[in-house]
């Protein structure tokens, strides 16, 4: 039995925060330093009263809308999201709810970032393997805004929030195959928000701000930059080298190379030293930044839109980040 991508569609929040209206606030920056450096033009905002829950919800009403699919269908619904509506119940059983999916479909919410999309397909595909399910509803989710002190201006250029559909099912037009997946725990502290859980329930209001200004807050996100770049650079292209050898697979016959839209310098930087030509490797980032989980499956859409994903296709995606934790996988369409 295989597992397939049967659909995908996605969720974008109203406000559209610009360079133009962001450096409003730190005039030290420009808008061309920001598009250059960052890749990002603009970035979809939640509004204070949308949650990622919200945002799963309509992600998926568009999947219904766009791609023919009935509530009635689905028969396991997955979250993926750092920022649940509750502590408990589980986000996924109120969007079963609100979707009108079955009482007979299982749903759960996992808790993963920027790694997240991959590590669901890879939920989906055992759960179809195991005859547990016909068609999984994957949602991913993120309202990092929220986390964000308003004068992180490194953070505010980065992150977007977004919500993705995508449905899994014994037939469609993506086959997924084969997994790599990795773990490192001892770089949790580099991208992290202290404050809010069980280990740091209060707030700590320890914000302080070094000479640039810049701030930092255990009750805020937190992240490491020079460390995630180091993560980054030294995990991604071994995941590229093992998810191809697990897919007996060489780098020439990928078609195109779909990457967690962590940021343009980073990608590029990815790019070339794993030595992948320009034209296989796939950008969507200026108009929505960085949406955590959801990055693969909007660049996905939008790559098949633009025709760079058509039949007969073979796309290695690779996510990686906060935990840490990365993931890779190959699609042939």
């Amino acid at each position: 039995m295989e597992a397939y991508i049967k659909g995908i569609s996605y969720y974008l929040p109203k406000y559209n925060l610009t360079n133009k209206e962001l450096i409003k606030e730190f005039p030290e920056w420009s808008v061309e330093k920001v598009a250059s450096k960052i890749g990002v033009d603009e970035r979809h905002i939640s509004s204070k009263d949308e949650t990622s829950a919200d945002m799963a919800v309509s992600a998926a009403i568009k999947l219904f809308d766009e791609h023919s699919v009935k509530p009635d269908q689905i028969d396991f619904v997955i979250l993926c999201t750092q920022s649940p509506d509750y502590f408990l119940p589980t986000s996924a059983c109120i969007i079963q709810n609100k979707l009108g999916i079955p009482v007979t479909a299982g749903a759960l919410d996992f808790n993963l970032g920027c790694s997240g999309f991959v590590y669901g397909l890879a939920l989906a595909k055992g759960l179809i393997y195991g005859g547990i399910a016909k068609n999984v509803l994957l949602l991913t989710s993120e309202t990092y805004s929220k986390f964000i002190h308003p004068r992180d201006k490194s953070n505010l250029t980065i992150f977007g929030d977004a919500a993705a559909a995508t449905l899994i099912s014994d037939n469609g037009f993506a086959e997924i195959l084969s997994f790599s997946l990795g773990t490192d725990g001892r770089g949790a502290d580099n991208l992290i928000v202290k404050t809010g859980g069980l280990r740091n329930p209060q707030p700590l209001n320890d914000l302080k701000f070094d000479d640039q200004g810049n701030p930092s807050s255990s009750d805020h996100l937190y992240m490491d930059g020079t460390e995630i770049f180091n993560f980054t650079l030294e995990t991604v292209p071994k995941l590229v080298t093992e998810t191809l050898l697990k897919n007996s697979v060489g780098q020439d016959n990928i078609d195109l190379f779909v990457f967690h839209q962590a940021n343009k310098y980073m990608l590029n930087f990815l790019r070339k030293k794993i030595g992948i030509p320009e034209e296989k490797f796939y950008y969507h980032m200026s108009a929505i930044g960085n949406t955590v989980s959801s990055t693969i499956p909007i660049a996905i859409y939008e790559a098949m839109n633009e025709k760079k994903i058509n039949s007969g296709s073979s796309i290695l995606i690779a996510g990686f980040g906060v935990g840490y934790s990365w993931a890779g996988t190959v699609l042939k369409f």
